[in-house]
C-alpha cells in the first residue's frame, strides 16, 4: 500500500471505529468546524454530525469530566486535548476519577474512554506548550498509556485503545504527524494492537537501543548509521508505557549485553530511569557496561530555535551514547570513530 502520514492514519482509524461502533464519539476543542488544531478530525463533523463530533468549551476539566460520565454510562468517548500541557488542567479528573472508578466501585462501573493528546518540542511553541509529561500518567495505576511511533502502530494502537474497557492516554508527538509509513492493510482491516507489548523493530546482537514515540524512530535511524559501521544494534520500541513490557526489554538486553535508553522527556525520574532499573533487576549479570540514558536537557524548553534544538535529544546525542557504551565493552576500540560531544548530559554526580 502507498505510504500514509501518521496524521492520516489517526484520522482514518477514528472514522473506521466510528463506523464500526455507534457508541464511539469525539469531544474536544475545535475538532468540529475547525477540524482540529492538527486536522486529525478533518471531514468527520460533516460525515457524522454534531452529536458524534462535539466541539467543547475551553475547559479541559469540564469536558474530560463529561467524557468520564458518558463512558460510565456505556459510550466510548475519544477526547482530544489540544496538547498534553493542557491535560494538566484536567489532572484531577484523569487521576482521581477516570483511573480509580473501576477499582473504587468494585468493578461495577468502567471508564472506556481515550484521551488523545500531542506533546513534544521542536516546534518553537515555548516552554509551556512543548512538554512531555507522560511520566505523570504512566505513574498512575488504573490508566493505560500508549505512545506509538509509526502510522501502522498508531492505527493498531488507536483501535485497541478505543475498544479497551479502561481509560487510555494516547500520546502523539507533534514531530510525528507528517512522518510517513506503510500500513499492513486497509485501515478497516488492521487488527488492534496488544496494549502492553513492546516490539523489537530491528534485531541485533551488539547493543539494545530502547525508545518510544519519536525517539523510537530516532533509534531506528541511529541503528542504520551503526550498521554502516559494522555494529548490529537491536531496537526496542516500547509502544506502551503502562502497562510496561519489561520482559521484552530484559530479553533483548540479555542477548546483546548492553543498552541505551532514549526518551523525549527530562532525565531525572523519567521513563528511562524506570527502564534502567528494570534492566538492572532483570539483566544485571548479562551487562557488559552500565546502562546509558539520553534525554532532554533539564530546563524549561527555550523558544529560540538554536537553544531548543540543543536541549532536545537527537540522533547525534544518541549515537554518541551508543558509541561510548560500545567502547566501554571493548567492542569499539577506544580512540576510534570520533563523535561530537553529546547534547544531553547526565546530571553531575
Amino acid at each position: 500500500m502507498a505510504p500514509v502520514t501518521y496524521r492520516q492514519a489517526l484520522r482514518d482509524t477514528l472514522r473506521a471505529e466510528m463506523l464500526r461502533d455507534e457508541n464511539v464519539f469525539l469531544m474536544g476543542e475545535e475538532i468540529g468546524l475547525f477540524e482540529g488544531s492538527y486536522k486529525i478530525t478533518e471531514g468527520l463533523l460533516k460525515e457524522f454530525g454534531p452529536k458524534r463530533v462535539r466541539d467543547t468549551p475551553i475547559a479541559e476539566e469540564g469536558f474530560v469530566g463529561a467524557a468520564i460520565g458518558a463512558a460510565m454510562l456505556g459510550l466510548r468517548p475519544v477526547v482530544e486535548i489540544m496538547t498534553i500541557n493542557f491535560s494538566l488542567l484536567a489532572l484531577d479528573q484523569i487521576v482521581n476519577h477516570a483511573a480509580k472508578i473501576y477499582g473504587m466501585f468494585g468493578g461495577q462501573a468502567s471508564v472506556p474512554m481515550v484521551i488523545r493528546t500531542p506533546g513534544g518540542g521542536g516546534q518553537q511553541l515555548g516552554a509551556t506548550h512543548s512538554q512531555n509529561v507522560e511520566l505523570f500518567y504512566s505513574f498512575i495505576p488504573g490508566l493505560k498509556v500508549v505512545a506509538p511511533s509509526t502510522p501502522a502502530e498508531a492505527s493498531a494502537m488507536l483501535k485497541a485503545a478505543i475498544r479497551d474497557d479502561d481509560p487510555v492516554l494516547f500520546l502523539e508527538n507533534l514531530a510525528l504527524y507528517n512522518t510517513k509509513g506503510e500500513l499492513p492493510a486497509p485501515v478497516e482491516e488492521i487488527e488492534p494492537a496488544e496494549i502492553g507489548r513492546a516490539a523489537v523493530t530491528r534485531p541485533g546482537t551488539d547493543i539494545t537501543i530502547i525508545g518510544y514515540s519519536r525517539m523510537a524512530r530516532v533509534a531506528a535511524e541511529v541503528a542504520e548509521t551503526l550498521a554502516a559501521e559494522g555494529v548490529s544494534a537491536e531496537v526496542v520500541d516500547l509502544r506502551s508505557l503502562r502497562p510496561l513490557d519489561r520482559a521484552t526489554v530484559v530479553e533483548s538486553v540479555r542477548r546483546t549485553g548492553c543498552a541505551v535508553v532514549a526518551e523525549d522527556d527530562w532525565l531525572t525520574y523519567g521513563i528511562g530511569a524506570e527502564i534502567a532499573a528494570t534492566i538492572q533487576e532483570g539483566a544485571f549479570d548479562w551487562l557488559d557496561a552500565p546502562v546509558r540514558r539520553v534525554a532532554m536537557a533539564e530546563v524549561p524548553l527555550p523558544y529560540a530555535k538554536s537553544l531548543e534544538s540543543a536541549a532536545l535529544p537527537s540522533a547525534d546525542s544518541l549515537l554518541t551514547a551508543v558509541r561510548d557504551t560500545l567502547r566501554a565493552t571493548g567492542r569499539i576500540p577506544r580512540g576510534t570513530t570520533p563523535t561530537p560531544p553529546p547534547t544531553v548530559l547526565e546530571p553531575a554526580r
